[in-house]
């Protein structure tokens, strides 16, 4: 049995979250706060959705005409929404995928998708970041993967050191993205260039 299998209830969940209004010195029955354990269980389905999702069964869909294209792929600036596990506050910050193709692509959005799938979970950024690139090394079997994440943390912005404006850099280099400094610098050469407006330019 997993850990979605063995989950408390809806109920269980909900009277815990009034369990903790009150521990904050709050009145769960007063009229502002209600409704807030269905709300908060409501968004937690969100949060953490990527516990129901299969990251590997999204990249097994891959595409071979590509006209023997083997340059690099590289979708950038992919918002991270994910959770800190010891202390249950938000990572907000942004991806940077790349792989080299061997012969295979994968269509876009499940790289965002990957990205979504694990950090929709209790995590920390260094696990997070190893597997993404990890997974795509894997099910892709690409010549290379390239994950970079910049994120903040409020565990560490609104909480005990309290540093606002500080964010984490974390990279994963696999393949010809470790081995080739060559094809290492065109990746992260092409993060500092800066995005494109919508005409594509």
């Amino acid at each position: 049995m997993n850990a979605i299998d063995s989950r408390p209830s809806r109920t269980d969940a909900e009277e815990a979250v009034r369990t903790l209004l009150r521990w904050a010195g709050e009145d769960p029955d007063r009229e502002g706060l209600r409704d807030t354990p269905e709300r908060v269980i409501k968004s937690y389905d969100e949060f953490f959705c990527g516990y129901a999702e299969d990251p590997v069964d999204l990249l097994r869909r891959t595409f071979s005409e590509v006209e023997d294209y083997d340059e690099m792929v590289l979708l950038r600036d992919i918002r991270v929404e994910s959770h800190c596990e010891h202390h249950m506050v938000p990572i907000i910050g942004v991806a940077h995928v790349a792989y080299l193709p061997r012969k295979r692509v994968v269509g876009i959005s499940k790289l965002a998708r990957v990205v979504d799938a694990y950090a929709r979970r209790f995590q920390i950024q260094e696990r997070l970041t190893a597997q993404i690139a990890n997974t795509i090394n894997e099910e892709l079997q690409p010549y290379g993967v390239g994950v970079v994440i910049e994120a903040s943390h409020q565990c560490m912005t609104t909480r005990g050191v309290h540093r606002p404006g500080v964010s984490m850099v974390t990279s994963r280099m696999l393949g010809t993205f470790r081995s080739n400094s060559d094809t290492r610098r065109e990746f992260l050469s092409i993060l500092n260039r800066p995005p494109m407006n919508s005409s594509g330019i």
